[in-house]
């Protein structure tokens, strides 16, 4: 970072002062909003486990809570994958399948938060490192094992939040 004292000109340092100033006005301010939405969610359990999760953040939880609500509304974890728009599409015809991109279907912000979650868990995470290096060994390209990723650890999650939500919540 350029040290505002070091440049010869008043007016950059004037402007880099004020660079300065802005993002430290909304590094607080992400802090008290990151800390109000800690406080409301607080006694969520969906919430709670989500966190739990490697890889997964406050940020991260509370949307996932928000846009998938719960988890026990789906019968199975394809299901909530479709919804949450990380399966790939499928172009049949004569005969032959061919898989293309995600499906446009589905929660826009929910997919860019699963995707940016896998690209943590292909990073910090040994199982779903493993799993990447494999499908990157076969050929395939980074944006296709982030959303393989992605698409897999939902479907396991859906298992995982599903026989908590049930044991918490008997019927």
């Amino acid at each position: 970072m350029l040290d505002p004292k070091s440049t010869s000109s008043p007016t950059l340092q004037f402007l880099l002062r004020e660079h300065y100033d802005t993002v430290e006005y909304f590094t607080k301010k992400i802090a008290t909003v990151t800390e109000q939405m800690q406080a409301e969610v607080a006694d969520d359990a969906v919430v709670k486990q989500l966190l739990r999760q490697p890889g997964i953040g406050v940020i991260t939880a509370i949307t996932m809570r928000a846009l998938i609500g719960r988890f026990d509304r789906f019968r199975t974890g394809k299901q909530l994958a479709y919804f949450c728009a990380v399966c790939p599409r499928n172009h049949s015809s004569g005969g032959k399948t061919k898989m293309g991109g995600l499906i446009k279907a589905g929660d826009d912000l929910l997919r860019q938060v699963l995707i940016e979650a896998a690209h943590r868990l292909t990073r910090y995470n040994a199982e779903w490192k493993a799993m990447s290096a494999r499908l990157q060994a076969n050929g395939k390209k980074k944006c296709v094992v982030v959303a393989a990723v992605a698409n897999r650890w939902i479907r396991k999650l859906f298992y995982q939040m599903t026989s908590s939500e049930s044991s918490a919540n008997p019927a």
